[in-house]
């Protein structure tokens, strides 16, 4: 019987069938980012830790450099996934897997490194945050203040408002998306610019919830009738360039329950809650938008704050 955690599991990620960690190994651009990121963070002699490890791929990366690498995996089929792969690769022994509960298990010893690739689109279905959040609390009491480096370093999400094609060989239905980052979606016409919703530093505390309301300037005419929600990872900041290696998610486009129209110069006000973790459902029943700002309504100023900067 699986217990409560488990079932939960099986429902919001966590147990996936290891057909789409293979996936995962054929994404190219999600695995030269943490490639990069960890060659450049893991120093030779370092020890690290990975909280759900899947195929063990980001731990097998860690150890060209590490003398000793933690991967921790709760799924059993992906635990033997992971040990068949350490095994024919060079440098594999230098990985522990183990199967247990991110949620729970804490190294024998502390490590420099943490590693933790639970992350979807808008932190949804997957429990990053609260693994996290979780590990530090113990971690602290085991072994004092001084918390190791954790990759990602920190993650800025953000929202856009579209104009989305709903229209399937003649069958209207509004469906969540996923889109590819470096291509051009003709389906989908970007009616302002995205707004920054949240940031995420794993150095500090981090809450469970976001709830957000922000206004965007509309850019053109149309009918916005979803929203593109943009999640950003910092995997590692590369001090001595000042810059960071990031690896950005798929965008996920939720369609609006009532669409709205608007012309370029409105304001448009949007507001979702949701937390960290949960269903995409969730974050889709509090979804809304309306113009709260007319373009031809010259007697009142458009907000100073209607077109927040995404980088």
């Amino acid at each position: 019987m699986l217990n409560e955690r488990e079932i939960e599991s099986c429902y919001l990620g966590q147990f996936i069938p290891v057909h789409y960690h293979h996936n995962m190994l054929m994404d190219n651009n999600r695995m030269h980012s943490f490639k990069s990121a960890i060659a450049h963070a893991v120093k030779p002699g370092m020890k690290v830790l990975e909280l759900g490890g899947g195929t063990g791929v980001l731990s097998w990366f860690a150890a060209a450099n590490a003398a000793k690498v933690y991967c921790v995996e709760f799924n059993p089929d992906m635990v033997q996934e992971a040990r068949k792969f350490m095994a024919i690769n060079e440098n594999g022994d230098r990985v522990e897997v183990i199967h247990a509960d991110a949620f729970e298990y804490l190294p024998p010893e502390p490590v420099d490194i943490v590693i933790c690739e639970m992350i979807h689109v808008a932190m949804l279905r997957e429990k990053q945050v609260e693994v996290i959040e979780s590990f530090k609390r113990r971690y602290r009491q085991k072994f004092g203040d001084k918390l190791p480096v954790f990759m990602p370093e920190a993650v800025l999400m953000a929202a856009q408002p579209l104009q989305q094609e709903y229209d399937f060989e003649g069958f209207y239905a509004p469906i969540v998306q996923f889109q590819e980052t470096a291509v051009v979606h003709n389906n989908s016409a970007e009616l302002a610019q995205p707004a920054v919703y949240a940031v995420i530093d794993f150095t500090q505390p981090n809450g469970m919830s976001y709830a957000w309301q922000g206004k965007f300037v509309v850019e053109r005419d149309g009918t916005v009738n979803a929203m593109r929600f943009i999640t950003k990872n910092i995997l590692s900041v590369v001090e001595e360039r000042a810059t960071t290696i990031d690896w950005l998610n798929h965008y996920m486009v939720l369609p609006l329950a009532r669409p709205v129209r608007a012309r370029a110069g409105d304001v448009l006000e949007v507001s979702f809650a949701y937390r960290a973790g949960g269903s995409i459902p969730s974050l889709e029943a509090t979804l809304e938008a309306a113009v709260v700002f007319e373009a031809g309504q010259d007697a009142v100023a458009a907000p100073s704050d209607a077109v927040p900067a995404y980088a």
